[in-house]
């Protein structure tokens, strides 16, 4: 085991007190400097999110704080960095969307950092209260931000969906959190873990608040059968919020599924392993062939995401060290992936007005050809197609699953990756084959210039990266396992 540091006082969490601080001056600048946009604030919300980042990774070792309710390991900092930079992305993604529709107000940017802080608790939760905690305050904020647009009813659905099942999810991870309490008598990570080392095997009671503690953090991550807020909210949503919903949520969220069944749940790993098994097939079959059918591309991105959630939980299903750091690596790659196409998304207008359509992106290797050429890179990477970053993220997960036994699931992973190449490929073939009945906007924002080439550069040099990625994402399952 990791050698502990207990520390009562708040120096492990210095990263999550400085987003508390700034969220707080930057919800009083807003006040006192009136209507006047939200780049200001925007700009000063990307540069706390990166200070955070900073603070974050100048940690080292392992250390409790808050009396062991927080923890900061090296899994929780490889987890915070690409929370950090996620948030930070979509942030710049928004600026040039809300100052065209002219819907850009202050709160966004305090929404975010607010919504980063609690996901950079909830990957550091060491006590079921603290999780609780760190995901409500997460969830909270991303109700709102949902629905930031009230002029807008698509936008106000999509908030109003997202709240109710929310709450649903949030009433069930809570049951569960109650059942396991009332039957291991500890709430506390620590305790649990030591609770299932003595205990002979788990009770009906407990392998039942386990489920429903399962089933709560699958909402969050749009896991099958929790997924059905996905596509409606990643389509009614403005595109920008889409973007932010789509990376760090989704990898606080996984985080805090590695952590919960990986460290306190580790030792019923027979308990767990059945049920995600279950949901990562459920997930990667229904993103695979549901996103077939789709004709609006923030739709396909939904049920693309819940593919990826499914090919993600194989790395966790494994329930090993190799699986964690699959998973881990599988979370890096989903970043660049999808804020790069996400950006590609945005700059999708016509006649100053923004279109979806997969349609709309006839004839685009023609009058874009460097959009054209980004997207078909995010989509061959999304597919898994080397050497892109995607292939290496399946790779670790497929080859995890393979070294733990799970010789079928690791099958059912390489078929669906094989049917969800279709959807991939038919935006390419749409790109290039297609004629471009109505051309898009030539000109394209700097903002989302520089993040599409950012991300495709990454996307296609993951391979000179891959070495110390796989370092850090190993210590970091290392870390968490305390192997």
């Amino acid at each position: 085991m990791n050698a502990v540091t207990s520390l009562p006082v708040m120096a492990p969490a210095t990263a999550e007190i400085f987003l508390a601080i700034v969220g707080a001056l930057l919800l009083m600048f807003g006040v006192f400097r009136g209507s006047g946009g939200m780049r200001a604030p925007g700009w000063l919300a990307v540069l706390a999110l990166l200070v955070a980042g900073i603070l974050v990774v100048a940690k080292s070792g392992t250390q409790e704080a808050f009396f062991g309710l927080f923890i900061t390991d090296a899994f929780a900092r490889f987890a915070k960095v690409l929370i950090l930079l996620g948030s930070a992305f979509a942030l710049i993604l928004s600026f040039g969307y809300f100052d065209r529709e002219r819907g850009g107000r202050f709160e966004y940017p305090v929404l975010i950092v607010f919504s980063t802080l609690g996901m950079m608790m909830m990957v550091s939760a060491n006590d079921l209260i603290a999780l609780y905690m760190g995901l409500e305050m997460q969830s909270l904020a991303l109700y709102v931000i949902a629905s930031i647009r009230r002029d807008t009813l698509r936008s106000t659905e999509a908030g109003l969906k997202y709240f109710v099942l929310g709450a649903l999810s949030s009433g069930m991870l809570l049951y569960g959190c109650s059942l396991v309490y009332g039957f291991a008598g500890t709430t506390s990570f620590t305790g649990l873990a030591e609770v299932f080392q003595k205990a002979d095997g788990p009770s009906v009671g407990l392998v039942v608040g386990l489920v429903f503690l399962i089933s709560g953090l699958a909402f969050k991550i749009s896991a099958v059968p929790f997924h059905m807020w996905t596509p409606d909210v990643y389509e009614g949503a403005p595109t920008p919020v889409t973007a932010l919903f789509a990376v760090a949520p989704k990898v606080a969220a996984l985080a805090l599924f590695v952590r919960v069944t990986a460290g306190p749940f580790g030792d019923l790993l027979s308990s767990w392993q059945q049920i995600l098994v279950f949901v990562s097939i459920a997930s990667m079959a229904l993103g695979a062939f549901a996103a077939m059918v789709q004709t609006n591309i923030k739709r396909l991105m939904a049920y693309s995401s819940i593919g990826h959630m499914g090919y993600a939980l194989v790395g966790v299903a494994a329930g090993n060290e190799a699986g964690v750091t699959g998973v881990m690596i599988y979370l890096a790659t989903y970043i660049f992936m999808n804020v790069g196409t996400f950006a590609i998304i945005l700059a999708m207008r016509r006649d100053g007005r923004l279109v979806e359509s997969l349609s709309d992106l006839s004839g685009l290797s023609k009058t874009h050809p460097m959009l054209a050429f980004a997207l078909m890179v995010f989509m061959f990477s999304m597919a898994g197609i080397p050497p892109l970053a995607g292939f290496f993220g399946k790779w670790y997960v497929f080859m995890a699953a393979v070294n733990a036994g799970l010789f079928g699931l690791a099958v059912i992973g390489v078929l669906a990756s094989v049917v969800g190449a279709f959807y991939y490929l038919r935006i390419v073939k749409i790109m290039y084959f297609d004629d471009a009945t109505q051309p898009l906007d030539g000109a394209v924002a700097g903002d989302l210039r520089a993040v599409v080439f950012g991300s495709a550069v990454v996307t296609v040099l993951f391979l000179l990266f891959l070495s110390p990625v796989y370092e850090q994402a190993r210590q970091a399952a290392v870390s968490l396992l305390g192997a």
